[in-house]
């Protein structure tokens, strides 16, 4: 169904079984999958894609021209995957380079008032919860969970199944698996719950839980602690992502 107060670009490309409530406006670059769900005064524009069984709310922008002042022109775009909800007032915005993408997985809860800068890369399976930013070039990685009013400086990292509390100001890379809190946010304990949530085994949990005492608790350099994280602990799958993660930080990790 659209709604006959509806504006969309005769150009724009609009797939089947889509509701699009009043006074949404349509660019004319957009291309909509099957069964997405608009409610009213939702602005898609620019160039953007999203796929299937999208849901936003009113009042949400999404694919519009980054706010960085270094866009000089050119084609940039945002790039958005299925079964993605975005709440009330959420702003998503383009890339900043020609040919750059501002990219969203699927599966994700952005709630109100959050706001996604240009060439954020955000996974799979994420909530950010009300008023969350992320600045320009922020990675997040599948199934984190950013806390209300968190906001994320540009070009830092957040870590799968990892989960920054609210308010939190972070400054640099959150390690995956862990809970981070504070301004600025260091990393406090592993994230248990998170970690339950997901299906992870208590072996990997224990480990998880000895990696980040050696990593952030011990008073060692980032490199004697991933020396000794690879000595002392087995090689689950878990443990390999965290110390990767970590040894491939160019922000640094944020610890105690």
């Amino acid at each position: 169904m659209i709604h006959p107060t509806a504006i969309i670009h005769p150009k724009a490309k609009i797939g089947a079984n889509c509701h699009i409530g009043p006074y949404c406006i349509i660019g004319e670059h957009v291309e909509l999958g099957d069964e997405c769900h608009l409610h009213s005064h939702v602005v898609l524009d620019g160039r953007i894609t999203l796929g299937r069984g999208n849901e936003i709310f009113p009042f949400a922008s999404l694919g519009l021209k980054t706010q960085d002042l270094k866009w000089k022109g050119g084609a940039t775009y945002t790039r958005i995957g299925d079964y993605n909800t975005f709440r009330e007032y959420v702003t998503v915005h383009s890339a900043t380079g020609d040919g750059e993408y501002t990219v969203i997985g699927s599966h994700n809860h952005i709630l109100a008032y959050c706001h996604i800068a240009h060439n954020v890369t955000l996974g799979n399976h994420i909530i950010m919860s009300n008023v969350a930013t992320l600045a320009g070039h922020v990675t997040v990685e599948d199934h984190a969970v950013i806390g209300g009013l968190a906001a994320v400086h540009q070009f830092c990292r957040i870590g799968r199944m990892s989960i920054i509390g609210g308010c939190s100001k972070v400054v640099q890379d959150i390690p995956p698996f862990m809970l981070a809190d504070g301004n600025p946010a260091v990393t406090r304990t592993i994230n248990k719950v998170g970690l339950e949530r997901n299906g992870v085994s208590e072996e990997a949990q224990t480990a998880l839980k000895r990696a980040y005492k050696i990593l952030c608790r011990e008073g060692l350099t980032v490199s004697n602690a991933l020396e000794r994280i690879e000595k002392e602990l087995p090689p689950l799958p878990e443990i390999t992502h965290l110390v990767s993660f970590v040894r491939n930080s160019e922000r640094g990790i944020a610890r105690v």
